[in-house]
């Protein structure tokens, strides 16, 4: 399996599951208090939880600081978001 090289850091730093600061994104592709999707330096990040907040945005940086409650945290590729949000259009202006 090819293992990907990332130029830049990538950071993620939960307390408690109530607060957590996220480094190294690109993006902040959706958020409201149920999930927050970000674009990082290693794919894309979904964070499901409850009464979500996002504190502190700061994209010239890549950092964003959350709170609430956190009950997952997963990563995927962003092609395959790529691809997922395609299809879904596609499918939609048909």
């Amino acid at each position: 399996m090819e293992e990907k090289q990332y130029a830049k850091a990538h950071k993620l730093l939960l307390n408690n599951r109530r607060t957590g600061t996220v480094s190294g994104v690109t993006d902040v592709i959706s958020f409201d208090i149920a999930e927050i999707l970000l674009e990082t330096e290693q794919g894309m990040l979904t964070i499901k939880g409850a009464d979500l907040h996002v504190n502190r945005l700061t994209l010239e940086k890549g950092e964003v600081d959350i709170e609430g409650r956190i009950d997952s945290m997963a990563y995927s590729e962003v092609t395959d978001f790529h691809k997922a949000g395609a299809s879904l259009l596609g499918r939609l202006f048909k």
